[in-house]
């Protein structure tokens, strides 16, 4: 049987997408088996082979990653953090935080804190200089519909990362869903200063006109996209010259833009992107989850 027409492939996609969506909930073997119509023995085999950790290994990396985005960009406390991660208590979570990162939840907020002072120096001229201040819009995107592909790995991975572009429109070109109109998008899953280079999630999607109506084939997924307030950034440039604009915009966050991020992706838009396009002449649109 190929890798397109496995089921066992299709009940690990749609575990994930569970995990995904309901990562604060509790996942017991009876859910999994419930929702993936599968031993969990059996699901739980699949898993490990493609992600070379456990259901939940995974589940409870995840969960101790999303504390560490709170500490670092949010104000709500470590207990309250523990719960909306699915911890049944902030001595539970406190210590699987410490075993993780080596530093309790305060002293790693701490550390946060201090590396982003340092960072925002780079940025903040001597008193007697204005800056330019950061640039954005308040958006609205309402909700879609997308297919798209997880890439895993070293966001720095350019090669990587456009081999896996050319699959996903090679197989949106096959299924008819590229138009004159189509938009491609990333979501910027993870923060790489919080998660492991090998496991940092970015999908690679194209919005689709209409809802799918079949099961994608190999490693695509479907899925909807809600409707979500942004602060959009626009920025020229090469990928790699991103990553610096991308520290900026955060060093400079609570001074210029002066929101609360919202607990969703980011996303990144290319809307004069062209194979034959210099790539310093890159437009990105990066939007940011706001409240």
């Amino acid at each position: 049987m190929s890798l397109q027409q496995n089921p066992q492939l299709t009940r690990y996609k749609k575990l994930l997408t569970y995990i995904d969506d309901n990562l604060s909930e509790e996942i017991n073997i009876e859910k999994v088996e419930e929702i993936c119509h599968y031993s969990y023995r059996n699901i739980n085999r699949i898993f490990e082979a493609i992600h070379q950790e456990t259901i939940g290994k995974y589940i409870k990396r995840l969960r101790l990653e999303k504390g560490a985005q709170y500490l670092k960009y949010s104000e709500l406390g470590v207990s309250d953090i523990a719960y909306e991660v699915g911890f049944e208590d902030r001595s539970a979570f406190s210590k699987a935080f410490k075993n993780r990162y080596s530093l309790s939840p305060q002293a790693y907020r701490e550390s946060s804190e201090s590396i982003l002072e340092e960072q925002r120096k780079v940025y903040l001229p001597n008193e007697d200089r204005e800056r330019e201040k950061l640039q954005f819009e308040i958006e609205v995107i309402p909700g879609f519909d997308y297919l798209f592909v997880e890439y895993r790995g070293n966001y720095n991975d350019v090669p990587a990362i456009e081999k896996l572009w050319e699959s996903l429109f090679t197989f949106a070109d096959q299924n008819q869903l590229v138009t004159d109109r189509s938009i491609f998008l990333t979501e910027i899953i993870d923060d790489v200063e919080i998660s492991d280079h090998i496991n940092s999630r970015y999908n690679l999607g194209i919005i689709l006109e209409k809802p799918l109506g079949f099961e994608p084939e190999g490693m695509f997924r479907a899925r909807s996209h809600k409707r979500q307030k942004y602060a959009k950034f626009t920025h020229q440039g090469t990928h790699q010259s991103s990553v610096d604009f991308y520290s900026r915009i955060y060093a400079l966050w609570m001074l210029d833009v002066k929101l609360e991020l919202a607990d969703q992706p980011t996303l990144e838009f290319y809307p004069n992107f062209d194979e034959n396009l210099n790539e310093d002449d890159l437009i990105t649109e990066i939007y940011i989850p706001v409240m």
